[in-house]
């Protein structure tokens, strides 16, 4: 190893040596850290975890804090806005049911309980019935009173709501506060769409779902359908009014009257053998005081004569029958339901005027009970049609104009077209309406039977359907008809949903007209 020269040692030695606690310093530095750069979030997540903690915030506070409690009339109510797709107005009436009205399109729903009927506040109509001609007029200052007062409760929920959710998960106030002030925006833009879209006409055709027997009273008669409701708060008042006596049922308050001048028809049609389908009805005839009863087919399932025995039911039904053949009756069925009380069977074209209207009808040219039997297809049954046609066109002629044509299947009553203004049919288990070209409204049944057995061949049981035709009896014109649905076998469900005719719209200033076949053209 080579030496350091003498003179190299001496002259280090002659330097100053450093402080020994900056020497510790120095020597137990550690180096500075390398900078990182901290990924920011994108713009869009950001917004669209904003808008996820306003949406939820606000769903929150109208949950909890979003109720006002309303006395409508002699009940207590609770009005509340709930998020929804589709928007609308509920009304729960329980255990009643609840009915539906499609008032506006938005992303919030007006949600009205009916919580109880305040017993001082009825006792007092009771004491003094003469209130009862003002309790509308009640009925609608208190939906106005309690709309108003909801808005300004929904605004302080939702900005709370949306603020305090924003806070804890933020835990910035100005984030907080920006989220209050979002919530607040769009509930005032839904507020708009609803204000927009707002439908008052919609209460003219609620659907109800619940007990069945309370239909009637709950969605109302058809008398002056149009010409008597124009202001959505009356007639919020009128359904309120009508679940008021129902709740009061036991009391000295009037029951709901139907009104006696319309005549109602109850459509059934491929009832399939189904037993349960005749206490339906009969149920269906009291409720609604049906006057004319109308089957449009398949009653039977393979029509023979063992089967007949199921149709004696129908004597005790309550109601004029009126009967046409389908492809699963057979002629022996026909010839026993002529021999049955109270039982009227149309084929051929033949008319006959029951309970103010005058039915024309033709039985299905086939007899199909099952796929061992060559069908005819659609042509045997457009030459029915037409041969129904020319039946109608005769008797218009002779001066006796037919209301309703009857026939099974719908390709024959299509064929009726100009010549009569309603159509009846079945066939396809499910309720269609169609407008025909030439002014013929064909009203089409679903199965009043539940499709029979063949309702335990799919997934779901198939429902019962019928429906309840409204009538002027000056004009025996269709004004109106409710669907009825019965949840299919082990369901109690049932729903009731209110149609108007298109003439009979609110809205439609020009009267029906007749066209050159006698039939009422409606207003577009």
């Amino acid at each position: 190893m080579a030496r350091v020269p003498a003179a190299v040692t001496k002259a280090l030695g002659h330097l100053p040596r450093a402080p020994r606690a900056l020497a510790r310093r120095y020597a137990t530095r550690r180096p500075s850290p390398t900078p990182e750069l901290v990924t920011q979030p994108h713009p869009w997540t950001r917004a669209v975890s904003l808008t996820a903690v306003v949406l939820l915030g606000a769903w929150l506070g109208l949950l909890i804090v979003g109720d006002v409690r309303v006395p409508v009339g002699p009940m207590n109510t609770t009005m509340t806005l709930r998020p929804s797709v589709t928007g609308g107005t509920k009304i729960n009436v329980s255990p009643l049911g609840a009915l539906q009205l499609d008032s506006h399109i938005a992303p919030v729903r007006l949600d009205v309980n009916v919580d109880q009927l305040d017993p001082v506040r009825a006792q007092a109509l009771v004491d003094h019935p003469e209130r009862l001609s003002g309790l509308q007029d009640e009925v609608a200052q208190d939906v106005t009173d309690g709309t108003r007062d909801l808005a300004v409760r929904s605004c302080v929920a939702v900005v709370t709501g949306a603020t305090a959710l924003g806070l804890a998960v933020y835990r910035r106030p100005r984030r907080a506060l920006a989220a209050g002030g979002l919530a607040l925006t769009l509930l005032a833009a839904s507020g708009g769409t609803a204000y927009a879209t707002w439908n008052p006409e919609s209460v003219l055709e609620p659907k109800f779902s619940g007990l069945l027997s309370s239909a009637p009273s709950l969605v109302g008669n058809a008398r002056s359908i149009v010409t008597e409701f124009d202001v959505y708060q009356k007639e919020l008042a009128r359904l309120v009014t009508n679940v008021t006596k129902l709740y009061d049922a036991t009391s000295t308050l009037p029951a709901y009257a139907p009104d006696p001048s319309t005549i109602r028809v109850l459509h059934v049609s491929d009832i399939h053998l189904n037993p349960a389908s005749w206490k339906i009805i009969a149920s269906l005839v009291d409720q609604y005081k049906v006057d004319v009863i109308v089957d449009s087919g398949d009653t039977m399932d393979h029509g023979t004569a063992a089967e007949n025995g199921f149709l004696d039911p129908i004597e005790d039904l309550g109601a004029p029958y009126v009967w046409v053949r389908g492809n699963h009756d057979s002629r022996v069925t026909q010839r026993y339901l002529q021999g049955l009380k109270n039982v009227h069977v149309l084929d051929d074209g033949k008319a006959k005027s029951i309970s103010g209207l005058r039915f024309a009808g033709i039985g299905d040219p086939q007899f199909t009970p099952d796929r061992s039997q060559i069908a005819g297809g659609d042509a045997a049954n457009e030459l029915a049609g037409a041969r129904l046609a020319t039946s109608l066109r005769d008797q218009k002629a002779a001066g006796h104009p037919v209301d309703v044509a009857i026939a099974h299947e719908p390709v024959a009553a299509r064929q009726t077209d100009g010549e009569v203004p309603l159509a009846l049919a079945g066939h396809i288990h499910h309720p269609e309406t169609e407008l025909l070209p030439y002014g013929t409204r064909l009203r089409i049944e679903g199965s009043t039977g539940g499709s029979g057995l063949r309702a335990i061949e799919g997934k779901h049981p198939d429902p019962i359907q019928t429906s309840i035709l409204y009538f002027d009896r000056d004009t025996r014109r269709l004004q109106a008809w409710d669907e009825i649905e019965l949840g299919g076998l082990g369901l109690t469900t049932a729903e009731v949903s209110r149609h108007l005719v298109e003439e009979n719209q609110p809205g439609a200033t020009e009267s029906p007209t007749n066209s050159p076949t006698g039939s009422p053209t409606p207003t577009p």
